[in-house]
């Protein structure tokens, strides 16, 4: 299974992108002005992270994983944990390593500078998943290599985990509406749109909070979780101020836009 790695992760990636645009299509939660105009830059965000983790790092996450259960390194190996202990506990982990991350890079100024390309979507849709600056999906890669190597997660765990970050992150950026009831049974495991969008207010309260990708839990435990928008799912106003104009989402302008200081 791991030789498939990248097989695994692009169908899988491909199947959740294209069933999401899909159903937002079909069903979609508010109204939107640039719509698939927005997705030519967005894709290309992707595609250039994808050659460049590519170039420096090919193996991967999983490839770290890998290195690391060949020399017995690893919190789970220390104490002699089975494969199915291990295994959920990584994933488990692994997704509160990322919500650390992600409140980390609302909070270092110079981070947050990358995270705002992610942030300056001016409408949310699947392709927000995918929005992040390759400097971002960089530092990513180093800091759930470390995570990994750390806890000696199992390789089969950590590409587990992968294709499912980048299906619910997928999926939490979606412009979906779904029935309040599902929406309510969803939040209680996962981070769904209506809660995710939230965190893409312009009002920085509710920027600063719901911070989850997959699990809904960390919000919970750690304080950052908000039900609802002050101002309502349809009222409220996403993207960052300054960054909203429609030149501003052209791919060369979300390459450059670290450099630029807040408006």
């Amino acid at each position: 299974m791991l030789a498939q790695e990248p097989v695994i992760r692009l169908t899988a990636f491909a199947a959740v992108l294209l069933a999401m645009a899909l159903l937002e299509h079909a069903f979609p939660r508010r109204p939107q002005r640039l719509g698939w105009r927005r997705w030519p830059s967005n894709l290309g965000l992707v595609a250039l992270s994808a050659i460049m983790l590519r170039l420096i790092a090919p193996a991967g996450v999983v490839g770290v994983a890998l290195w690391a259960e060949a020399r017995g390194i690893g919190l789970f190996p220390a104490f002699g944990l089975p494969f199915w202990v291990a295994a959920p506990a990584s994933v488990l982990l692994l997704d509160l390593l990322v919500y650390g991350q992600h409140r980390l890079f609302h909070a270092v100024p110079v981070l947050w500078r990358m995270h705002r390309v992610h942030h300056a979507d001016p409408e949310l849709d699947a392709s927000s998943g995918l929005r992040f600056h390759p400097a971002e999906m960089l530092l990513s890669l180093g800091i759930k290599g470390l995570g990994a190597v750390a806890l000696g997660a199992p390789p089969e765990a950590v590409l587990a985990f992968e294709v499912l970050l980048n299906a619910t992150s997928l999926f939490s950026h979606a412009n979906l509406a779904m029935p309040a009831r599902l929406d309510r049974v969803l939040r209680l495991l996962l981070v769904t749109p209506d809660m995710h969008r939230i965190h893409h207010s312009e009002i920085p309260a509710e920027t600063d909070s719901d911070f989850g990708f997959c699990l809904s839990c960390w919000d919970r435990i750690f304080g950052t979780y908000r039900a609802e928008p002050e101002r309502g799912q349809l009222g409220m106003v996403i993207g960052v101020e300054g960054f909203r104009a429609d030149a501003a989402q052209r791919l060369d302008r979300l390459l450059v836009q670290p450099l630029k200081a807040e408006p």
